[in-house]
């Protein structure tokens, strides 16, 4: 495994073959590069896996003041340059799948393929009411203002109940975060979506887009619309898992992701 940080002061890791096909991850909002450890040692033997830090996340540095969601879509393109990774098949995790997609009108021929994980659509006006809310929420009190409501909205009754080391991690994931930034990047979640809905130039890369039937803020309504958007984008909808299905049972979201990596870099086990 190799890790260190890019020109634009971005963190990362980057394990597996080289020469491999590039898989690229990007994780959400308040989390940082290690939310992938439950995918990361299933694909590196046949892919070259990079994961990394948002701006303002993890080891990364700040991002900019008023940062955008074009921004974070920079920042991948920065990452992949000083790696000499032309291109990449880009996961996406919410917040991570909207720079997915921002990323993908902006670089096409850098997409070889695209999974776009519990992701947000245009919202209604009382659910965009309800997160623009804990914007400024975080804003004034900090993550710690919104961790625990998060916590209940990512993972099920009864996972959380039977989990609390897993809880406590992602909880200090969250609580690591910066108060001062966090409500900036967090606006980017609310605010972003408008760059991406109804895409211009449309997204043309093999896609594979997945939510969880209890993922209240980034439902099956969603995800099908995220894929409507897409010529040929594939949809699956994970019964009994909400938001953090990745971590909450791995094998749930890894299996269809691997299959569909497989399938469109030309690799297999």
């Amino acid at each position: 495994m190799i890790s260190g940080k890019a020109g634009n002061g971005t963190a990362y890791e980057a394990t597996g073959p080289d020469g491999a096909p590039a898989v690229v991850l990007i994780h959400g909002l308040g989390l940082n590069r290690h939310c992938w450890q439950w995918l990361v040692p299933e694909l590196s033997e046949r892919y070259q896996m990079v994961a990394y830090d948002l701006l303002g996340h993890g080891e990364s540095a700040a991002p900019p003041s008023d940062p955008a969601l074009g921004t974070l879509a920079d920042q991948l393109a920065g990452l992949l340059d000083h790696l000499g990774i032309q291109r990449a098949a880009i996961v996406g995790f919410s917040l991570g799948g909207m720079i997915a997609r921002r990323f993908a009108q902006d670089h096409p021929d850098r997409i070889a393929a695209l999974a776009i994980l519990h992701s947000p659509h245009k919202r209604t006006p009382e659910a965009q009411a309800a997160i623009l809310a804990r914007v400024e929420q975080a804003k004034t009190e900090g993550p710690s203002a919104t961790v625990e409501a998060a916590l209940v909205r990512w993972f099920t009754d009864v996972y959380r109940a039977a989990n609390p080391d897993m809880m406590a991690l992602v909880r200090s994931w969250v609580m690591a975060n910066d108060p001062a930034i966090y409500p900036q990047v967090y606006r980017i979640l609310a605010e972003g979506i408008d760059e991406i809905v109804a895409p211009n130039p449309p997204i043309i890369a093999p896609a594979l887009v997945i939510t969880g039937d209890e993922d209240y803020g980034n439902g099956p309504e969603m995800t099908r619309a995220i894929a409507a958007e897409i010529a040929g984008a594939e949809t699956l909808i994970l019964p009994g898992l909400r938001h953090m299905a990745l971590a909450e049972d791995p094998p749930a979201v890894n299996r269809p992701l691997i299959a569909f990596l497989d399938r469109h870099l030309g690799r297999s086990a």
